[in-house]
């Protein structure tokens, strides 16, 4: 049975362009999400879950793009190659089916633990190269959501007891950064 050929897109920002990721590759639908791979909320990739059936095929740049850890990853092919649903991985040149060998496995792991140790070694030159500009007073973290004027007006109306999640939608931040807002 020939079925539908999905494709997956995950950015982590919503400034970023998903363009990239399976560009020149023709998909019967495509859902996207835009939110980092830590985050467990991801309405695109539960709708896409729903979504797939048997012989349909689900086509991702990459393995980080699916999954936020190995376990994830594996969790997340089991399914849905039990489904009968195949997932083939762009950048890694890999496809997984109902039918894989106890080799397809050992790589699914292997390329899954790699995926996995070059997220944790970026987040920690990160964190180097942040501790380095703060020693020399060059990090001043991110540019601020808001400026001056609407803080004001966004604290009056916080006040003057508007509803917080309204507020936050309105001027296009957090609740978390709302709240930070508020008890300066």
């Amino acid at each position: 049975m020939k079925g539908q050929k999905i494709g997956y897109i995950r950015v982590s920002s919503f400034d970023q362009n998903p363009d990239r990721q399976l560009d020149g590759i023709a998909t019967d639908r495509t859902f996207i999400d835009k939110a980092s791979g830590k985050n467990i909320d991801r309405p695109q990739l539960e709708e896409m879950l729903q979504f797939a059936r048997e012989g349909d095929t689900i086509i991702i740049h990459s393995m980080d793009r699916l999954a936020r850890n190995l376990d994830d990853l594996r969790t997340l092919v089991r399914n849905l190659t039990s489904k009968g649903v195949d997932i083939q991985f762009c950048k890694e040149k890999l496809t997984f089916t109902n039918n894989d060998s106890p080799m397809s496995q050992l790589l699914l792991s292997v390329m899954g633990a790699f995926a996995e140790f070059e997220r944790s070694l970026l987040k920690e030159r990160q964190r180097e190269g942040i501790e380095i500009a703060k020693r020399k007073g060059k990090y001043r973290g991110r540019k601020r959501a808001l400026d001056e004027t609407q803080i004001k007006d966004l604290k009056a109306r916080a006040n003057a007891g508007e509803v917080r999640t309204n507020l936050a939608k309105e001027y296009g931040i957090s609740r978390e950064t709302l709240y930070s807002y508020l008890r300066k």
